[in-house]
């Protein structure tokens, strides 16, 4: 009975390093940037968007598809950055274990 305490006890830990990390991350903020910087996308851990800052130069009213092709681009790549941030720190909790469910 004794190891099922200690593996139930191992469980809890992980957990609680589980919710810690997931709040430490979430406060955690990535910047990405599209058109030379004209596009600059702040996400956090949690892959939430922060705020998007466009360069006014870039605001033309007859070629609207580019600024949003530079919002999409920069959108995406702060996700994907901010992806592979919680992956790696993950990968480092778990020992590179990969558990279903985790981010």
């Amino acid at each position: 009975m004794r190891g099922m305490n200690d593996l139930v006890r191992q469980a809890q830990l992980m957990q609680k390093k589980m919710a810690d990390l997931q709040k430490d991350l979430s406060e955690r903020e990535i910047e990405a940037q599209s058109g030379g910087g004209m596009v600059r996308v702040v996400a956090t851990g949690a892959q939430d968007v922060k705020s998007i800052t466009i360069d006014k130069t870039v605001v033309n009213p007859d070629d609207v598809e580019m600024l949003q092709d530079l919002i999409l681009a920069a959108v995406n790549d702060a996700l994907r950055q901010a992806k592979e941030m919680n992956s790696q720190e993950m990968s480092q909790l778990t020992g590179g274990m990969k558990i279903p469910g985790l981010f």
